[in-house]
């Protein structure tokens, strides 16, 4: 068994990973690799919850185009983040044959369990991989909000970010081919520099609970687990 630092983690996932060519929907390559991350982590004996965004189903932000309320676009987002969760589930049970569990913060018992805090940190001590959607159940929080949260009553000892670049950037990395990485940071260099890593209330909620967060690339088979056993592969916050 690999040596761990480790034993409970939280995954934030973005809704467009699981979009990944198509840029939208789930596209099946996409899920699969996430789906494998995970297995992976779940075969060392790691206890893995993951929190996943919509974007790649409906966005809040695209309803103004319309003329929709905000409260109204942000539950149709959440209800995005169902599919995205269900979608995973299914990919985890029937290709890993790993028990998932899919709670949600809005009532949909036909479809998910109500996230109950003491059920979800039961689950995660049965060996079963927990996957929080529906954000926090409010609109008006991202879920990076939802990811800091959940971690925090789980009792979760790092969150990992999954995104497209390889930790944090002074700038598009993308766009900018003289874009800094950082390898380290605070909360308040995070905060006050305005990096995009994740919405201010998620980052303050880590800083208060002293939850270290890492940023890095998830690209090729494995990017999960080498990211947790060396943080130079992305940019750690604490």
């Amino acid at each position: 068994m690999t040596k761990k630092k480790y034993s409970r983690i939280m995954l934030k996932l973005s809704g467009e990973m699981l979009g990944g060519e198509d840029k939208g929907g789930i596209n099946t390559k996409a899920i699969e690799l996430v789906a494998g991350e995970i297995a992976m982590l779940h075969k060392e004996g790691i206890e893995v919850s993951v929190v996943i965004g919509g974007g790649n189903i409906f966005r809040g932000s695209q309803a103004a185009s319309f003329g929709m309320e905000r409260a109204s676009a942000d539950y149709m987002g959440m209800l995005a983040t169902c599919i995205n969760g269900l979608a995973l589930q299914a990919v985890l049970e029937n290709q890993h044959q790993i028990h998932t569990r899919v709670m949600t913060a809005i009532h949909m018992p036909e479809l998910a369990e109500p996230y109950i805090r003491r059920k979800a940190v039961k689950h995660l001590g049965s060996k079963r991989v927990v996957i929080f959607a529906g954000g926090t159940g409010n609109p008006l929080f991202t879920t990076d909000t939802a990811a800091s949260l959940r971690a925090q009553e789980i009792g979760a000892e790092i969150i990992l970010k999954a995104t497209k670049v390889d930790g944090i950037y002074d700038k598009d990395p993308e766009i900018n081919q003289d874009a800094k990485r950082y390898d380290e940071l605070s909360y308040l260099d995070v905060i006050s520099r305005k990096l995009q890593v994740m919405d201010a209330t998620a980052i303050t909620m880590c800083m208060e609970a002293d939850l270290p967060i890492m940023v890095f690339k998830l690209g090729e088979q494995g990017s999960v687990l080498a990211a947790l056993e060396d943080s130079s592969l992305g940019t750690i916050v604490s």
